[in-house]
């Protein structure tokens, strides 16, 4: 049977779900932490808003082994605006996270084998989100967004069928190149950080005309002005995710893949074909070598590639019940 309801009860209705679904979401999406490290009250008292809290703000932070003070004005506010913003993008933020647990491990040792602190992986989240895949507007690609023509000057392949933007490993002993070059330049790291996003060329010249020593007395695009606090607000948040309200269990974790390498010296002409002849398929081999841009592998040069097959294709790592050690205790609230 046909009912007839009026406007005011419709509107009326509509009204109570969306009110019970903003009460639910406060209570759901929302866990805000005390000083103990502890779920805090979820909403304010008489309102059906979530509780917005203010990240703290540290009054010193240690980046690279030089301490910095937030106790000045204008670093407090630079520090703040970052950190409120990264805190509050919670799923970029949280896909970090775990990501984090994944890359750091492989990152990590190629920093400390060039000499570069290991802050500098923060670097890389700021600039890709630790997106294996990440291409800007701009055509930067990779963890460590190279643009094609400092790829090349670097040392990396960069055309229609390699990419070593893409490769995790070559691309991280470039930027570790690049980052070198730039501390013999400045010999002060946040100067280092600051020309990774704009230049050495446009950094120098900056300092030189400004008469100042440190990228953080410099006036600058706003890009480049937030790019260094932007860095150390993933520092403070990555390395102690509950202190800013995120809580992750273990198996929520990602976790790098087993895997091993075959030598390529020779063409491949049909990567889908040869997968299926080295015990595994297409879409493993494109997942865990990224650089590889089409079906085929041209190899004129005879050149020696290294491409990365799961260690056991019959048995691949489980989210469940992976053994695997976490890269940092302070990623997981148990």
């Amino acid at each position: 049977m046909n009912k007839v309801f009026s406007p005011l009860l419709i509107i009326a209705s509509l009204l109570t779900c969306i009110s019970a679904c903003a009460d639910r979401g406060t209570k759901r999406y929302f866990t805000p932490v005390d000083g103990d490290d502890k779920p805090a009250n979820t909403q304010t008292p008489g309102s059906s808003f979530a509780t917005v809290i203010n990240p703290q703000i540290p009054q010193k932070l240690t980046f690279a082994g030089q301490e910095y003070d937030f106790d000045r004005t204008d670093m407090y506010e630079r520090l703040d605006r970052e950190l409120t913003s990264v805190v509050y993008t919670h799923g970029n933020t949280l896909l970090m996270i775990k990501r984090a647990n994944k890359y750091f491990p492989l990152m990590a040792p190629i920093l400390e084998k060039n000499g570069i602190p290991l802050d500098f992986l923060y670097l890389a989240c700021v600039e890709s989100s630790l997106n294996p895949r990440a291409l800007s507007p701009a055509k930067a690609a990779g963890f460590w967004q190279f643009m094609p023509v400092t790829a090349r000057q670097y040392g990396l392949e960069v055309n229609d069928n390699v990419d070593e933007r893409y490769n995790l490993e070559k691309s991280t002993d470039a930027a570790c190149r690049f980052l070198k070059d730039a501390y013999k330049r400045y010999g002060s790291w946040e100067s280092v950080a600051a020309s990774y996003n704009a230049g050495m060329g446009r950094i120098s010249g900056e300092l030189n005309r400004q008469g100042q020593e440190s990228s953080f007395d410099l006036h600058l695009n706003d890009e480049t002005s937030r790019y260094v606090f932007r860095i150390f607000a993933l520092k403070l948040i990555i390395e102690n995710p509950r202190k800013y309200g995120y809580f992750l269990k273990p198996e929520q974790l990602y976790y790098p893949t087993p895997t091993r390498e075959i030598e390529v010296k020779s063409t491949i002409t049909d990567l889908p074909s040869w997968a299926l002849k080295n015990g595994t398929s297409y879409q493993w081999v494109k997942e865990l070598n990224p650089w590889l841009r089409s079906r085929a592998l041209p190899n004129r040069a005879a050149r020696t590639y290294k491409i990365k097959i799961p260690a056991d294709s019959t048995s691949l790592s489980r989210q469940t019940t992976t053994k695997q050690p976490i890269y940092n205790r302070n990623f997981v609230s148990e």
